[in-house]
């Protein structure tokens, strides 16, 4: 049986936990509900067990909080090493896999990832395309999410598109720049250099 005071323990325990992980998760943003990272998956599940440990736990509650602190401090570093730098970035939280190229499924990508034909099917289906062969790209994001490009006939249709008499074809568009820096990835898939890049941009190689 709790005695009084192990009951006033207890809620005064969960009252600091819970306010302490609201205020680390407001300075981590929504990114932790709306956009769950693998990263992002972890941090909130040892926060969450950190805290439930603490409310019902008779060791010092500071215990508890430097463990949270520690988990905030490098979630943030992840998130801001992510931002500064384009390879850490990749490391840290992966990047995005192609597991549907012009309509044919990428065996060699969905072993990698660990994903077999039913779950891409299930995916897919998530997306409202039942039929794959009605599918040009499809990329597995490193948030779990699915992106989906369907065949150009198979777009949906708009205003603009009722006068249209050639359909045309689905095309990814290359990212050249990302987060201040050239994607040397993005010129390789498109054969051009970045000389070809600064005479699009109107820009010379001594400005950078």
């Amino acid at each position: 049986m709790f005695g009084l005071d192990q009951i006033y323990w207890v809620l005064i325990n969960s009252t600091v936990s819970f306010i302490y992980l609201f205020v680390i998760s407001k300075i981590l943003g929504k990114k932790q509900v709306a956009q769950l990272e693998f990263i992002d998956y972890v941090v909130g599940i040892s926060l969450g067990s950190i805290a439930a440990e603490m409310a019902t736990s008779e060791k010092p509650f500071y215990h508890y909080l430097i463990a949270m602190s520690i988990f905030f401090v490098l979630a943030y570093l992840v998130a801001l090493i992510g931002r500064k730098s384009t390879f850490f970035k990749r490391v840290l939280k992966g990047k995005p896999v192609m597991l549907v190229y012009e309509g044919k499924i990428n065996y060699k990508q969905l072993k990698k990832s660990n994903i077999d034909v039913n779950d891409l099917l299930s995916m897919l289906r998530i997306k409202n395309y039942f039929d794959i062969t009605k599918v040009a790209y499809a990329i597995f994001e490193p948030s779990g999410e699915l992106s989906v490009l369907p065949l150009g006939e198979e777009k949906p249709v708009v205003i603009k598109d009722i006068k249209k008499t050639n359909i045309e074809k689905a095309t990814l568009t290359n990212i050249l720049i990302s987060d201040g820096e050239i994607s040397f990835s993005g010129l390789k898939e498109i054969e051009k250099n970045k000389n070809w890049l600064f005479e699009r941009l109107k820009v010379s190689q001594k400005n950078n």
